[in-house]
């Protein structure tokens, strides 16, 4: 069986109302190139790392401005629309990294919580704690999508293989990595993590990304990729510009490259060290 897929890569402004005028047309382009899943990146609604400006514009998902405006385009179009993750507020009043799986008459199919937070010191000097900005999930989410079964993940999730080969052993045939990733880190290790998890578990990665310099101050590395399950890169976007890539998965491939290395069944218990 053959999908077309769309990763839409955006430069996402700090309001919701600049960042639907930003995502929509990427997203109307991507459903004319033929696409029936299209996925943004992190922080689609709006990015912000200040943290009184960020609970300022911080909306539930129901009164999100690009959650709803998305959730139409879903149903105007007909297809299944992964909102690679918004920033919203829990019922708590609490923040969430929330990806949003959205079906084609635009309802709410499934939604994950950032499972890992980025809190880290770069040696650029770079710094992050995402733990002060937001509240991690606590689940695994593995959601059937039409024809394909989607592992959720987003961004920093991609640094921890034992997710992936839950998501997997799952059934997940594509596991979707919407990602913001710094420029240092996306450097260095954005295309290796990635083809890592798609030969550790025989899937589909999908990772579309945030690109270049932000309102907020921040910086994004770009190159949305798409990887097979051998590991073989079969699409990017080569830059940190707003753009679309759309690819074909032949679904084939991945019970092919499971067979040839079964490592999903061949794993181990142990003790120690």
């Amino acid at each position: 069986m053959s999908l077309r897929v769309a990763l839409v890569q955006t430069r996402t402004p700090a309001t919701q109302e600049a960042a639907l005028a930003h995502v929509l047309p990427l997203v109307r382009e991507a459903a004319a190139q033929g696409a029936r899943l299209i996925a943004t990146p992190e922080g689609a609604n709006f990015l912000q790392k200040d943290r009184e400006k960020l609970f300022q514009v911080l909306k539930a998902p129901e009164e999100d401005e690009v959650v709803q405006g998305l959730a139409a385009a879903a149903a105007e179009l007909g297809v299944w629309l992964l909102i690679g993750s918004a920033l919203v507020k829990r019922p708590d009043g609490a923040a969430a990294n929330r990806s949003i799986l959205l079906d084609p008459q635009g309802r709410v199919a499934a939604t994950y919580d950032k499972l890992h937070m980025f809190d880290v010191d770069l040696p650029t000097g770079e710094s992050a704690r995402e733990s002060a900005l937001y509240t991690p999930g606590d689940r695994a989410v593995a959601v059937d999508a039409g024809d394909v079964r989607l592992g959720l993940t987003i961004c920093y999730d991609v640094r921890f293989p034992a997710l992936h080969r839950a998501l997997a052993l799952a059934g997940a045939q594509v596991l979707t990595v919407p990602a913001a990733f710094t420029r240092p880190t996306g450097e260095a290790h954005w295309e290796v993590l990635l083809r890592a998890r798609a030969i550790e578990t025989g899937s589909f990665v999908l990772a579309p990304a945030q690109g270049g310099f932000h309102e907020d101050g921040r910086g994004t590395f770009g190159r949305s990729l798409a990887v097979a399950p051998w590991g073989e890169v079969i699409g990017k976007l080569d830059h940190d510009e707003p753009g679309v890539l759309a690819v074909d998965l032949d679904l084939s491939q991945v019970e092919s490259a499971r067979r040839a290395i079964p490592a999903l069944q061949n794993a181990r218990g142990f003790s120690g060290p």
